[in-house]
């Protein structure tokens, strides 16, 4: 019997991508994809792509119409939005993937500094944070998971487990991030214009970005002590994909080789983190349209570290992280469905 599968607000960029790596799946059936712009519209009319794939149509979010039919959701929408849908879904008996911010960050007070007030915070202690190489036993029996945004993992994931050896020094973090356009999502945007992106390469947001305390959070808990980072999302014309460039000091007498090794080890068992040998270091390309995330290192004579991570920002970065987690709370391969290799060139 398939399990039946509802998208909140489909009719961004991440809904279509989920409703693109979930099309060919024979254990799984779509039967409700939300959109208030688009109700009553055929989903194959607004994202061609899915010709011949979807034959629904979005319908307007009726929380209860949803809830009968369907096991378990995705929910696509902005910010605020989230944590007004989210509970009634929880109190029907769903389980819910989460794409928004809402129950990503523990701390209410934090999070309302950076957000907005939180309607729904009794959510927060038992939402289980949804990066798999970290939560993988957690998110298996979760009611809730929160899937991470796409900056923090492209940051977490090549240096949690260099913080939990204390192979480097957690006082001095620097994460340079550039991202595609479509990490903006699909709304209308002067800054994302064509005229406003092409042939231009800009820092935005510079010590003051929302994904701040979200990495902080995750690398605090993988150190068991506060690591405080420096974060610079930087926007570059080109559709999708995410290279984080990071810089920190290791601990005396660490080198790449044992840097390296760590990260193998921590991953071994990680079918979607690829450690890159040394003097290697990804591209963009190799991972887009995929759910990977490449991950390659060197430290200079001097101990200082510099590693580069490349993830699809609407893949491992959103949608695909987002079916990785819905795998594992099926009990099911968490490769099922997104183990294909990246779109080249």
């Amino acid at each position: 019997m398939s399990t039946r599968i509802g998208i909140i607000g489909a009719s961004g960029y991440t809904g279509c991508e989920l409703m693109r790596l979930l099309s060919c799946r024979s254990d799984i059936q779509l039967t409700a994809i939300t959109s208030r712009q688009y109700a009553g519209t055929a989903v194959n009319s607004i994202f061609p792509s899915l010709h011949a794939f979807q034959d629904l149509k979005f319908m307007a979010p009726d929380l209860e119409a949803i809830a009968s039919m369907t096991d378990l959701l995705f929910t696509a929408v902005p910010h605020k939005t989230a944590m007004e849908v989210i509970p009634f879904f929880i109190e029907q008996g769903k389980r819910v993937i989460d794409l928004s911010a809402d129950f990503r960050i523990r701390d209410r007070q934090v999070y309302e500094e950076w957000y907005q007030p939180h309607s729904a915070p009794e959510y927060l202690e038992t939402a289980v944070y949804g990066l798999p190489e970290l939560y993988r036993e957690k998110i298996a029996t979760a009611k809730l998971v929160a899937n991470p945004g796409c900056y923090p993992t492209s940051s977490i994931l090549p240096l949690a487990p260099l913080l939990k050896r204390n192979l480097i020094d957690k006082d001095f973090i620097i994460i340079d991030s550039k991202s595609g356009t479509s990490g903006a999502g699909r709304g209308a945007s002067v800054a994302t214009l064509f005229c406003e992106v092409n042939e231009g390469f800009k820092a935005y947001k510079i010590g003051k970005h929302r994904h701040t305390p979200e990495i902080e959070q995750e690398l605090s808990a993988a150190r068991g002590e506060r690591v405080n980072i420096t974060f610079t999302p930087h926007l570059v014309p080109m559709n999708r994909g995410i290279l984080s460039t990071i810089y920190a000091r290791t601990s005396a007498g660490t080198g790449t080789e044992t840097i390296l090794s760590a990260l193998r080890q921590f991953y071994r068992d990680a079918p979607f983190v690829r450690i890159l040998e040394e003097g290697v270091f990804p591209n963009v390309q190799q991972v887009r349209g995929s759910n990977y995330c490449d991950i390659g290192a060197q430290v200079d004579e001097n101990g200082q570290m510099v590693m580069v991570s490349v993830i699809d920002n609407l893949t491992k970065g959103a949608s695909g992280q987002a079916i990785q987690n819905m795998n594992i709370m099926l009990g099911i391969p968490e490769t099922t469905g997104i183990d294909m290799p990246a779109l080249y060139p």
